[in-house]
């Protein structure tokens, strides 16, 4: 597990402090935005403010199971939400007394244990680029880790980076996929597998994330050219935690495609030839004007740079990354609509990497898209926490 538990080295030390002074400013921001900007917040309590939308949802399910409130209409959308996340925030909201700080609480240690192995990832991303170039004369030299803070600095002013802050899946389900992605990356299958099927439990975008270990093991240089067959089976672990979850909702409804059934019965998405979702949400984002409009042109920005990156990866050859950003943007944009496309480019780690590798060779450059980034993560986050969509 040598991945998981190197000693701490500069890259993951700035990467700690970047998340940490980004998260201390977001929670400032939000003490504070209602005396700077009376007109979009009211007098609710802090904590409320960040009890919005899914945050909500992810709260009643880890108080009152699939069911939902007793007193409440019955949600036929309730099983298009992992079991993961409402299991980690039932058990430490037990221990903190507050569900809604419990959200908080779990953003802030998972997205630490993200920032790292994303940091570390950048470092081993350096590494490869110098044994590149200098044909492995000099590849264990060590990397300077800029690359990795970087990626870190990319993700963080990212336009939906509140989503890693507030009480939402995205923070947790990083924590246990990034270091399953590194593990794999460096021929650890155990621990890639057994990392994984967490993170399995918490997002359906963990079967993507075993489809895309699945092709490293293929063809990366620490999978089966190299270990043989037998590591193959630790990668079938992610796919339990899909399979239990899969049986859990059938005895509860009789329905083996329950988690489709309760996305179509809650948000009516359905499978939608990709010009007609793309048409519909041209639609809503530019030919109508509500409190949805910022967000759909976000999701159409954010469709454009999923296809650009999945370009690049597949150009560069990186099939593994290819093969899990792709396979988002087909299921995503094959929905009725466009809906949290913006969200979802926070787990696209390969986008962050690539960030940071511009980084390292325009400065410039990457100073001036983080420049651009950061207005649209604070408005997203006002937007958020002030209770409207942001995606």
């Amino acid at each position: 597990m040598k991945a998981i538990t190197d000693r701490f080295r500069p890259g993951d030390r700035g990467a700690l402090a970047l998340w940490l002074g980004a998260w201390l400013g977001v929670m400032f921001v939000v003490a504070v935005a209602p005396r700077a900007l009376p007109a979009l917040f009211d007098s609710r309590p802090y904590l409320d403010r960040w009890a919005q939308w899914d945050a909500v949802r992810f709260t009643k399910l880890a108080t009152y199971g699939y069911d939902g409130p007793p007193w409440e209409k019955f949600d036929p959308g309730w099983p298009a939400f992992f079991p993961g996340y409402p299991l980690a925030l039932r058990a430490v909201g037990a221990l903190v007394g507050d569900l809604r700080a419990a959200g908080l609480l779990i953003s802030l240690v998972a997205g630490a244990v993200a920032v790292v192995a994303l940091a570390r990832l950048g470092n081993d991303a350096e590494r490869e680029r110098v044994t590149d170039a200098t044909s492995g004369v000099d590849g264990e030299r060590a990397p300077s880790g800029r690359l990795g803070t970087m990626a870190v600095v990319a993700m963080l002013a990212g336009p939906g980076a509140v989503f890693l802050f507030a009480g939402y899946s995205e923070s947790l389900f990083l924590a246990f996929a990034l270091p399953a992605w590194l593990c794999a990356r460096r021929g650890q299958w155990m621990w890639a597998g057994l990392l994984a099927m967490p993170a399995s439990a918490v997002r359906i975008t963990g079967l993507f994330l075993v489809l895309a270990m699945l092709v490293e093991y293929a063809v990366g240089a620490h999978g089966r050219r190299s270990r043989g067959l037998r590591p193959a089976g630790w990668l079938v672990l992610p796919f339990l935690p899909l399979a239990a979850y899969t049986f859990y909702q059938w005895t509860r409804t009789g329905d083996w495609m329950a988690w489709q059934h309760a996305q179509e019965a809650g948000w009516d998405r359905k499978f939608t030839m990709p010009w007609d979702a793309l048409e519909l949400t041209w639609q809503a984002a530019f030919a109508v004007d509500n409190e949805f409009t910022l967000a759909f042109r976000i999701e159409l920005a954010a469709a454009a740079v999923g296809v650009a990156l999945t370009v690049f990866l597949l150009l560069r050859r990186r099939w593994p990354e290819a093969t899990y950003v792709g396979l988002q943007l087909v299921a995503l944009m094959t929905s009725s609509y466009y809906l949290s496309i913006g969200r979802a480019t926070l787990l696209w780690w390969p986008l962050w990497l690539a960030l940071g590798g511009m980084a390292v060779r325009w400065p410039r450059a990457f100073t001036g898209l983080v420049a651009v980034a950061l207005p649209f993560a604070v408005l997203q986050l006002l937007t958020f926490t002030s209770g409207s969509w942001a995606g």
